[in-house]
Formats: C-alpha cells, structure tokens, sequence
C-alpha cells in the first residue's frame, strides 16, 4: 500500500467542463474532513471526493447523478494501492452534459491521472504487541527489539518487578520479534498480540 509524501495536483478539460484534482495524504477521519474544507471550491459546480483509511472509506457525489463521481475517485484510490489518502476533484461546468458513463470517466480518469504523477511512500502494515519484562531482561529485549527495522518502542510502563512496552510491530515481522523476545530471554518473555487496531508505518519509495 502507499500514501503520499507531498500533495499531488492534475487538471484537464473534458468538453469544455474543467476538472482539477488534489489528493493529500491524511492522518485520520477528522483530518479528512478538515481537508475537505479547505480543497473543496464553494464557488465550483460540483466537488466530488473520497477518501480511505484502512478499512474505512467515504466518498461523495456532490450533485451529480449517483455513483458518477464519488465511487469512481475511490475505485482510482483502491485501483492504485493508496491508503490513508483523500483524493478531490472540482468540476467547473461548461455547458456540455457528459452522460453517466462520460462522468464516470472523468472523474475516475482525473482522480487517476492525479495519483499516478504523485509522489508516493510505502505504508507497512504495523501490528499492536506488548511484553511485560523484568528488570533483569529489560535492557536485552529492548536492544533485540529494536534492532528489527520498523519496530518502534512506544510506551515503557514500570512496575514493581519491570517494565510493560507497547510495540508497533511490522506485520512481515511478526514472527522474528516474538522469537527475538522469547530467545534473548531464555522464554521469560512473551510478546502479546492480542486483536486491536493495527498502526502504520511508512517507508520511502520511488515516485
């Protein structure tokens, strides 16, 4: 998957209507909307948009004929392995009706021109663990644990007898971070991934 490491526009006109997209990368729900605010242009014709996160998705027709605009920005997202990104495109009507099939095409087709000359990073799919440690095996697990590219260390919680750490885990190292623990402990420590919501990280990549 990829998000955006800088905003990304693209504009053509497509019988005499203009049509410009902006995509932007985005951290959550509320940041979404605050863009939204911000990019949508009150005084345009229409403002069609989508946006995704994880396995969240919202989009909008903004006034045009259902599932022409909004649907076809998202299927541009998802056609191209874009997560965490908002994509808008501003319709300035020119006189001339598309159709269904010519909106479909041009809002998918702008959306699509946009993200293919984006500049791109690569999300990791990151898992939640934590680990309870004694003192005794405290600074070993840390150092082992962190030298797995990715891992982040994000919460030291002590307690009587050590320590708890919450993790942020690379999904593809799963398996060597909790042998990593396990191994530098003599078996004392365990990682936990119990279900809950899964974090991200990025990592750059070619545009």
């Amino acid at each position: 998957m990829f998000s955006l490491s800088q905003p990304s526009t693209f504009e053509q006109s497509i019988k005499k209507s203009r049509f410009r997209a902006v995509a932007v990368a985005i951290a959550d729900e509320d940041d979404a909307r605050a863009q939204l605010t911000v990019l949508c242009d009150v005084a345009a014709t229409h403002n069609c948009w989508a946006w995704r996160l994880g396995q969240v998705y919202r989009f909008s027709d903004d006034g045009e004929p259902s599932g022409t605009g909004g649907k076809p920005i998202l299927q541009a997202i998802d056609g191209q392995a874009f997560d965490r990104v908002l994509v808008v495109v501003t319709r300035w009507f020119g006189g001339v009706l598309l159709g269904t099939g010519g909106l479909v095409r041009a809002y998918g087709g702008t959306a699509s021109a946009c993200l293919r000359v984006a500049e791109r990073i690569e999300v990791l799919p990151m898992v939640s663990a934590s680990a309870i440690v004694g003192f005794s095996d405290l600074a070993l697990v840390k150092a082992r644990l962190s030298s797995i590219s990715h891992l982040s260390i994000l919460a030291e919680t002590f307690t009587d007898s050590g320590a708890v750490l919450a993790l942020a885990v690379p999904e593809r190292e799963v398996g060597s971070a909790a042998a990593l623990a396990s191994d530098s402990s003599n078996g004392r420590v365990q990682l936990d991934f119990s279900p809950g919501p899964k974090v991200a990280n990025e990592e750059g990549s070619g545009s």
